[in-house]
């Protein structure tokens, strides 16, 4: 009984083993290939997505960049990190990992309850998909690769996703219903409400992407700066002394700490909050329990 216990800790310790190794080699993947495809510079660059080769398509090329790879990168390491939470459930030993995977699920749920209620209980795993999705390709800064979240086109293609999700649940009492709405609360406003319908994805989009993509620049810039500050108050001294970058240290760790950790993941929760109130409030909720009611 002993020998067949410790078999089988020896082969959950080895699905472990094998888990986090799947949720690091793309990780490790993602720099060796950014390491060979980034050109050798020597001042400030500040680029989009690189585009590492192109496929032809019928209508036109379709460029496979940074962006899509760095996508997939985070999407295959969530995968493999929520089965490494998710290894071993158990309802009478739980582990520490399985209370972080419980903690992170109630957490979710009670925040899709109490924003969207009772009704939208199922959108819990979309809604934390959306935050994982986001706060962990921002957080690609701090291993120095590409953030998709830089990418409008990346950031864009999420907001029309959520667009499609919000005119789904308006058309949920019908077409008619959903015309007459831009009606609200008088037809004068029909041209204001039809501009507002398009802009909520674009104002979404152009406000994840633009507070990710500055505080990169901003980053860079000072980094840059206090290099050449350095240099300036330093680059009389002799030898090694002159190219020291004393005036680097500290501050880009603590602009990184709070663009990289703190903006990424506070973007990534406010996304999630968008989609959760657009969806719930464009939803109408009385016209549609009305419209169940006369069915039954």
């Amino acid at each position: 009984m002993k020998s067949e216990t410790k078999s089988r800790s020896k082969a959950f310790k080895a699905v472990d083993f094998l888990l986090i190794a799947g949720a690091v080699i793309p990780l490790i993947f993602g720099i060796v290939l950014y390491v060979l495809i980034k050109p050798a510079s020597s001042g400030i660059e500040i680029t989009g997505a690189k585009i590492l080769f192109t496929v032809d398509m019928p209508l036109q090329s379709l460029p496979i960049t940074e962006s899509q790879v760095n996508s997939w990168i985070v999407i295959v390491t969530i995968f493999f990190l929520c089965l490494y939470l998710t290894h071993g459930i158990s309802a009478t030993q739980p582990t520490a990992r399985q209370h972080l995977a419980e903690w992170i699920v109630e957490k979710t749920e009670n925040l899709v309850r109490n924003n969207m209620g009772e009704f939208f209980d199922g959108f819990a795993p979309f809604v934390a998909a959306i935050m994982g999705l986001s706060a962990f390709s921002s957080l690609l800064t701090l291993i120095g690769l590409f953030p998709p979240t830089s990418d409008l086109n990346v950031v864009g293609g999420w907001a029309v996703l959520v667009f499609i999700l919000i005119t789904h649940y308006k058309l949920k009492c019908g077409v008619v219903h959903y015309i007459k709405s831009f009606g609200d609360p008088v037809p004068l406003l029909a041209p204001l409400n039809v501009i507002s319908e398009i802009a909520t994805p674009v104002s979404m989009a152009f406000r994840h992407y633009g507070n990710v993509l500055s505080g990169s620049v901003i980053s860079v810039l000072v980094a840059v700066g206090l290099q050449g500050l350095s240099q300036m108050v330093l680059g009389k001294l002799p030898g090694v002394l002159g190219e020291f970058p004393l005036l680097q240290i500290g501050l880009p760790a603590v602009l990184s700490v709070y663009f990289d950790l703190f903006s990424g993941c506070l973007q990534a929760f406010i996304f999630a909050m968008l989609t959760m109130l657009y969806i719930s409030t464009g939803f109408p909720a009385e016209d549609y329990k009305e419209k169940m009611k006369n069915k039954n």
